[in-house]
């Protein structure tokens, strides 16, 4: 019970306005970083996937004495009857999804992948591989890549070379 003469005291309009105003401010500062945050993470996610693909790769060319797969860069629909590298190392990596990038809300669904193989090493043998001039299977030779660029940064694309290393750094040159 309230004591006579005492009024209840509740907030001003003020106050409330303060408050709502310090929330907004918070939330305006946390989105970007939080934004940025998850990038990064769908971006490390996608690096993760380049690796698994990297280990599958490693079991296919030592079943294949050390042959890449002859394959199509890609498809544009799962319908499509072409030899890709999601169907080539489907007994290697019996997932689909890790050839599914966070980051691709497109692609993925139509083609079955967000990553794209270097044709130009199709059939080749890996101690035989040659990229702009660069040769040999410890040089930095793109072997798969994303097919978009989806990941904040310098070049926004994502990397497995042919050492089986994945990155977000242009690691390769070329001879002059």
């Amino acid at each position: 019970m309230r004591k006579p003469g005492v009024k209840s005291r509740g907030f001003t309009m003020t106050e409330i306005m303060v408050v709502l105003l310090i929330i907004v401010v918070l939330a305006a500062i946390a989105f970007p970083i939080t934004t940025s945050v998850m990038a990064r993470t769908r971006s490390a996610a996608c690096l993760s996937n380049l690796r698994q693909i990297g280990v599958a790769l490693e079991s296919y060319l030592q079943d294949h004495a050390q042959t890449m797969p002859n394959v199509a860069a890609g498809r544009k629909s799962k319908a499509e009857d072409t030899p890709v590298l999601e169907t080539e190392l489907a007994s290697y990596l019996g997932d689909p999804e890790s050839y599914h990038c966070p980051a691709d809300h497109e692609i993925f669904e139509k083609s079955g992948s967000s990553y794209i193989w270097n044709s130009t090493q199709s059939g080749r043998n890996r101690f035989q591989l040659e990229f702009f001039g660069k040769t040999g299977a410890d040089v930095r030779i793109p072997l798969v890549t994303d097919k978009e660029d989806w990941h904040p940064g310098e070049t926004g694309t994502n990397f497995l070379y042919a050492d089986l290393s994945a990155s977000n750094k242009v690691k390769f040159g070329v001879n002059r």
